[in-house]
C-alpha cells in the first residue's frame, strides 16, 4: 500500500445482513462466518448489537474472544445502556470497536426521536465520549445523513471528531442518494468540517434503488477511505452495497481509484456460498462476482473470444475471487482425519469428539447416497447438523411419500415431538405439499409459509438439495434450512427447522424495535 491509500473494508454481515427477514443466525454460524471474513482479511467485522438480546450479546462476545487477525465491532445506539453493553461484550476483543449513531434528518429528529438538534448533538458527543471509556476506536454514524442537512451535518461530524471518533460514517440508511450527489457530499462535508483529517470518512449505503455499489464507489473516489458492506449484498430491505463488487471494482479499475484493499480476494467464493448456505438466501444465477452466471458464455461469439483471449470478454480471472473447478475432495474410503483435515480448511471446527463423530457419520452416509463430495456438501453437512441439534423440539423419524400419475399426492410421516412419537399424514397438491400438511398436522405451528426455495448445492443428478423455508407467525419471520440427496426428505428437515424456531421464544430483537 505504499502507492495507494489503504481501503478499510467494514463487513456488517452478521449484524445489517442478519436484519434480513429471516436470516438470523446462531452463535456458533455466527463465528463460522467471522472466521471466513478473517481469512479473507476484512479490516472490521461488526459482529451484532449487543443490546439487541441476550443471544446478540453472547455472538457478539464469542466472536470478538474468535477473531484475532480482524478488529470486532459492536453497535450501539447513543444510550448509555446500549454503549455499555456493547464495551462489555468486546472485552475479549484482541481489537475492538464501538460504532454509535443517532438520526440526524429532519423527518428522523422530529418523527422519530423527537429531539431537537441541538439535543441530537449534545447526545452524539455525549456517547462518543463514553463510548471512548471502553476504546481508543470509536466510529459515530448520523443515521439518515443522506437526507440530513449539510450545515447540521457539518456541526456535529466536527463535535464528535473533537470528542474522540476515529471513523465517521455517512449512511444512505434508505437508499435515496444517486451517485454523483453522494459523492459531492463526501467531497463537501471533508472540505467543510474544520478536522477532517483527524478521522477516516466511511460510508455505508443501501440499495433501495439498485445504486449501492455505486454510490459507495463515488464516495472512494471523493475521498471516503472505509466502506461498509455485507457479503452477497445481504441486508434488510433490498440490502446493502455487495462486499464483493465493492472490492473487484476498486481492483479491476486501479487505473481509477488511488486506493486499494488488503483482501485476499480468492476467499470470496468461499464467504459468498457459506452465507448463503447458513442464511438460506441463494445467490441468483447472474449476480455479479458470485454468481454462477458470473464468467459463463453461452454467445458463440463471446465464446470464441474467450477461447482466443480471455480479455475480449472478461475483465477478471475467475480464479481471483476463488472460483474454480468443483473437485472432489472426499470420498466413502476417506478416513476421519482426511475428513477432520478439510474441515479446518474450510474454517470449519467442531467443538468436541462427539460432534466430529457425529459429523463423520453424516458424512458417511452421504457418501453411500454421493459418489462426489465437494467442499458446498461438506459446508451444507454441518449446516444441516448444526440446524437439527438447535431447539430441536421436534425431529423428524420416518417419512414415506406417494405420487404418481393421475393420483393425489400422500405422505406419512413419523415425528417425535419434545420425545414422544406421534404419527401423521396427509394429501397434498405435491409431495412436499403433503408433507407440509403432515407436519402440520402433528406440529400445529399455525405459522404461515411465505418461502420455499430449493438450490442444488452442487451439480449433477446425485446432488444435494438445499431448501429454505421461511415462516410467518405474529408477525416473527423465521427462515429454517435442511439438505439432502431426497428433496422431500430436504424439505422436511427445512420446514422442521423453521418450525421448532417458531416454538421457541425469540432470542434476538430486531434492533429497531428492542425494548431498552
Amino acid at each position: 500500500m505504499s502507492t495507494k491509500d489503504h481501503l478499510m473494508i467494514f463487513d456488517t454481515t452478521l449484524r445489517d445482513g442478519e436484519q434480513s427477514p429471516g436470516a438470523s443466525m446462531t452463535r456458533d454460524e455466527k463465528i463460522r462466518i467471522a472466521k471466513a471474513l478473517e481469512r479473507l482479511r476484512v479490516d472490521v467485522i461488526e459482529a451484532g448489537f449487543p443490546i439487541a438480546s441476550p443471544g446478540d450479546f453472547e455472538a457478539v462476545k464469542a466472536v470478538a474472544a474468535a477473531v484475532k487477525d480482524s478488529r470486532v465491532c459492536g453497535l450501539a445506539r447513543a444510550l448509555d445502556a446500549d454503549i455499555d453493553r456493547a464495551g462489555e461484550a468486546l472485552k475479549g476483543a484482541n481489537a475492538g470497536r464501538i460504532h454509535t449513531f443517532i438520526a440526524t434528518s429532519p423527518i428522523h429528529m422530529e418523527k422519530k426521536l423527537r429531539m431537537s438538534p441541538d439535543q441530537v448533538l449534545a447526545q452524539a458527543v455525549h456517547a462518543v465520549k463514553r463510548a471512548r471509556q471502553f476504546t481508543d476506536d470509536v466510529e459515530f454514524s448520523p443515521e439518515d445523513a443522506g437526507r440530513s442537512e449539510i450545515d447540521f451535518l457539518c456541526r456535529i461530524l466536527e463535535a464528535v471528531i473533537a470528542a474522540g471518533a476515529r471513523t465517521v460514517n455517512i449512511p444512505d440508511t434508505v437508499g435515496y442518494n444517486i451517485p454523483d450527489q453522494f459523492g459531492s457530499l463526501i467531497a463537501t462535508l471533508r472540505e467543510r468540517v474544520p478536522n477532517a483529517d483527524q478521522a477516516i470518512f466511511s460510508v455505508h449505503c443501501h440499495n433501495d434503488l439498485g445504486l449501492a455499489v455505486a454510490n459507495s464507489l463515488a464516495a472512494v473516489r471523493n475521498g471516503a477511505r472505509q466502506v461498509e458492506c455485507t457479503i452477497n449484498g445481504l441486508g434488510e430491505r433490498a440490502g446493502n452495497a455487495a462486499l464483493e463488487e465493492i472490492v473487484m471494482a476498486v481492483r479491476t479499475r486501479a487505473d481509477l481509484f488511488d486506493c486499494a484493499t488488503r483482501l485476499d480476494t480468492t476467499q470470496i467464493m468461499t464467504c459468498s456460498r457459506l452465507v448463503s448456505t447458513i442464511t438460506g438466501f441463494p445467490v441468483q444465477p447472474n449476480k455479479a462476482v458470485v454468481g454462477i452466471n458470473a464468467f459463463a458464455h453461452e454467445s458463440g461469439i463471446h465464446q470464441d473470444g474467450v477461447l482466443k483471449n480471455r480479455e475480449t470478454y472478461e475483465i477478471m480471472r475467475a480464479q481471483d475471487v476463488g472460483w474454480t473447478e468443483n473437485r472432489m475432495v472426499l470420498g466413502k474410503h476417506s478416513g476421519r482425519n482426511a475428513f477432520r483435515a478439510r474441515l479446518l480448511e474450510l474454517g470449519i471446527t467442531l467443538n468436541s469428539e462427539e460432534e466430529l463423530n457425529a459429523a463423520f457419520a453424516r458424512f458417511k452416509d452421504l457418501a453411500d447416497k454421493k459418489h462426489e463430495i465437494f467442499d458446498e456438501d461438506l459446508q451444507a453437512l454441518v449446516t444441516d447438523a448444526t440446524l437439527e441439534t438447535a431447539n430441536e423440539r421436534v425431529k423428524l423419524v420416518s417419512l414415506r411419500v406417494c405420487s404418481e400419475t393421475g393420483e393425489t399426492p400422500h405422505a406419512q410421516l413419523v415425528l417425535t415431538v419434545d420425545g414422544v412419537e406421534q404419527t401423521g399424514s396427509a394429501s397434498g397438491g405435491g409431495p412436499v405439499d403433503a408433507t407440509f400438511k403432515a407436519i402440520e398436522s402433528i406440529v400445529k405451528s399455525d405459522a404461515v409459509l411465505r418461502l420455499y426455495s430449493v438450490n442444488a448445492i452442487t451439480s449433477g443428478t446425485d446432488a444435494q438439495g438445499e431448501v429454505t423455508v421461511r415462516l410467518e407467525k405474529g408477525g416473527r419471520v423465521v427462515n429454517g434450512q435442511g439438505a439432502d440427496t431426497d428433496i422431500v426428505i430436504a424439505s422436511a428437515k427445512a420446514y422442521l427447522n423453521a418450525c421448532n424456531t417458531i416454538l421457541h421464544p425469540a432470542e434476538r430483537a430486531h434492533p429497531q424495535i428492542a425494548d431498552v
